[in-house]
């Protein structure tokens, strides 16, 4: 029953600030359009970018950058909403909440990549972590009748934990591109090269690893490390490199195009992810089919798609086991091969267009339930406990 399909997300794939959600939302939407659905999705701009363009067969409209954007997102969908005339609105939460069952009139479905709850704080100036902070806080007020679809068990308990009915809620993992994130020498030893992908931001943590790098080069002095993303953080992650003396072991690659992402997992011997929390973990799935295991915190997201001891090891928050667990993997081959070969198991479950079946099935579902169907559910009487981050 393909129709027309109007998507709320911050960020395009071409925006400088984009991440996995971006890979997510046009893996699936580019998918669908396909399959016969008009998508058309309202994204805050950024210097250079254009008013309007089509990606991937998706209609991006660009309406102010990101200071400004939620406040005209409800406008801007209600006129979209008269012209097109859609018959589902998706409402991607993934940074602000955008509310959209209290503007729009069509039916709902939204996809919760993560909710930052106190991690907010770690990344953005107080007022702003503030706001996100209370905002996140009337998720169930606005949503309690709304079909979701989270990413991961992870997400979808954060939000069972703020007063979403469980019922209301399908996990849907993501995907990866089988034909790009590939391995080609699986069980072949690697040179010590040690890989951490991602946007460089404080709350992923990446001066963790950089501390563990002093440990690591000490028993492993061959070893690398690649850093590859942008952010705001990096100009003191380069002085952290200065100050730990490790000029010639790191290297800040910046932003990378996905063929050149693909040939750095696919010549490394560990991935690495320190983040904070993650709402799955894209990229250690990438790496496991390209044959390289991961070392990664032990937080929401990433405890979803780490499978600990099978395809790669789970850490707290310290650097000593951080660089503990990456030295075990670059100095036992039979544990990498081991990780290896279960990883590339693992990845073998998660396909792009096993997500868009099953995300096209859900949207038609809530097409024709409409945006009444689902039955409220009262918020708990006393507030849930903030799920832990770290």
């Amino acid at each position: 029953m393909p129709g027309r399909i109007l998507v709320l997300n911050e960020r395009d794939p071409s925006n400088p600030r984009a991440g996995g959600a971006e890979v997510h939302v046009f893996e699936i939407f580019s998918r669908l359009v396909r399959r016969g659905w008009e998508v058309t999705l309202l994204a805050a701009s950024f210097r250079g970018a254009r008013r309007e363009e089509t990606m991937d067969g998706i209609r991006v409209r660009r309406l102010a950058d990101r200071h400004l954007y939620y406040a005209l997102v409800p406008f801007a969908a209600r006129r979209e909403i008269r012209r097109q005339r859609p018959d589902v609105v998706v409402d991607v939460l993934n940074k602000l909440p955008f509310f959209s069952p209290w503007f729009v009139d069509p039916p709902c479905f939204v996809i919760a990549h993560h909710l930052f709850g106190t991690t907010a704080f770690r990344q953005v100036p107080f007022p702003i972590a503030l706001a996100t902070y209370l905002l996140e806080k009337l998720i169930p007020h606005a949503y309690a009748r709304t079909p979701m679809m989270a990413i991961s068990a992870s997400t979808r308990d954060d939000l069972v934990a703020r007063g979403i009915a469980p019922a209301h809620i399908e996990v849907v993992p993501p995907g990866v591109d089988h034909a790009a994130y590939r391995c080609d020498d699986a069980g072949k030893p690697r040179p010590p090269v040690v890989v951490w992908i991602g946007r460089l931001e404080h709350y992923k943590r990446v001066g963790l690893m950089l501390e563990a790098m002093v440990e690591i080069r000490r028993r492993v002095p061959a070893a690398r490390l690649l850093v590859v993303g942008a952010g705001s953080a990096r100009t003191d992650l380069e002085r952290q490199v200065a100050r730990l003396g490790l000029g010639d072991a790191v290297e800040f690659t910046g932003f990378l195009s996905e063929a050149a992402k693909v040939e750095c997992l696919r010549r490394a011997a560990v991935l690495v992810n320190t983040s904070a929390k993650e709402g799955w973990g894209l990229t250690v799935i990438e790496g496991s089919a390209c044959g390289t295991p991961s070392v990664a915190s032990d937080v929401p997201g990433l405890r979803d798609s780490v499978r600990d001891g099978e395809t790669g090891l789970l850490v707290g928050d310290g650097a000593r086991e951080l660089g503990e667990a990456v030295i075990r993997i670059l100095t036992d081959q039979s544990l990498r091969e081991r990780l290896v070969a279960e990883g590339l198991r693992w990845t073998a479950n998660f396909t792009w267009e096993g997500a868009a079946d099953i995300t096209e099935t859900l949207i038609e579902a809530a097409i024709r339930a409409g945006s009444r169907a689902l039955p409220p559910v009262a918020p708990p009487s006393t507030p849930p406990s903030e799920p832990t981050s770290t």
